[in-house]
């Protein structure tokens, strides 16, 4: 934070020893520590409030695009399961007059044309 070394540290300590004085130094010294952690508590506290903070938004985030997630998963099983009841269904053919005549008119085909290779 502040690059502070010895002898700036002495430079204080001697200007203060001879601004205060030597009676009231250290009681001054103490006061000026008491207030230094004070404020090293309060800097701590509230970079954890702010860390908790971003950790509580970022869950927010993620149970968001888990939500929709699980709406798409929804609608894939909803799909899905539209799917199967149509496939479990078995087809219904209309057939008209019309259409069995065409069925009864259509020849098979002669055995040589059928290709030996073609599964059955």
């Amino acid at each position: 934070m502040f690059d502070v070394g010895f002898s700036e540290l002495c430079l204080i300590g001697l200007v203060s020893l001879l601004v205060i004085g030597p009676e009231k130094l250290p009681q001054v010294a103490r006061v000026v520590g008491f207030w230094l952690g004070k404020t090293r508590t309060m800097v701590a506290s509230v970079k954890e409030e702010i860390k908790l903070e971003l950790q509580a938004e970022e869950m927010r985030q993620i149970f968001k695009e888990q939500s929709g997630l699980q709406e798409v998963r929804q609608m894939l099983d909803e799909t899905s399961n539209t799917l199967k009841s149509t496939l479990e269904q078995p087809p219904t053919v209309k057939m008209d007059a019309s259409d069995a005549t065409k069925v009864a008119e259509i020849e098979p085909l002669p055995p040589d044309t059928i290709d030996p290779h073609e599964p059955k």
